[in-house]
């Protein structure tokens, strides 16, 4: 397994959307192992393709895992894997503070749906449906905007998303 690159804003590469995966194979399984692997050591709760510059219809979750305190060891590791994800049906609202891998160190409150039912394939290719909320229901469509080519910041108010990345275009000169 291994670490691979994140791709960070404003690299241009993160605004190319993602195609289906039609093959589910070895090549994939070992794409989905090095992705939970970059996402736990960056660390993170999501993970999707185009964030490592694969631009196919992945991503991964994991919300539940903590590390522990004495070995410093992963515990209660919860992987979801996510391909060709589609939603059927998005149901209230909610506010939630929002973070990225490809944005680091920001970290704003973004509007989405509170409940979510999400059509996706498994890595054997198998279709599953599911219904989901909350956190989980939060992260799937953050994760889904990777997909379509989209950064959270890309959610917020047209003032709050260019001040946000003006000042990430700054830093980045320094």
């Amino acid at each position: 397994m291994a670490i691979l690159e994140i791709l960070t804003y404003p690299n241009a590469r993160l605004a190319i959307p993602s195609e289906p995966v039609t093959k589910f194979d070895a090549e994939l399984e070992t794409l989905i192992k090095n992705m939970f692997e970059t996402m736990y050591d960056a660390p993170g709760i999501g993970l999707a393709a185009p964030q490592i510059d694969v631009h196919k219809n992945i991503f991964v979750l994991d919300i539940d895992y903590e590390e522990d305190e004495e070995t410093g060891e992963l515990i209660n590791k919860n992987p979801k894997i996510f391909i060709n994800p589609k939603f059927l049906n998005k149901d209230g609202e909610i506010l939630h503070k929002e973070g990225c891998l490809s944005v680091p160190g920001i970290y704003e409150e973004v509007k989405r749906a509170e409940k979510v039912t999400l059509e996706y394939q498994n890595l054997k290719g198998e279709a599953h449906k599911e219904d989901f909320e909350g956190l989980l229901a939060v992260a799937t469509q953050h994760e889904n905007d990777h997909l379509l080519g989209r950064l959270f910041i890309d959610r917020l108010s047209f003032v709050k998303s260019r001040s946000i990345k003006k000042k990430i275009k700054k830093e980045l000169k320094k």
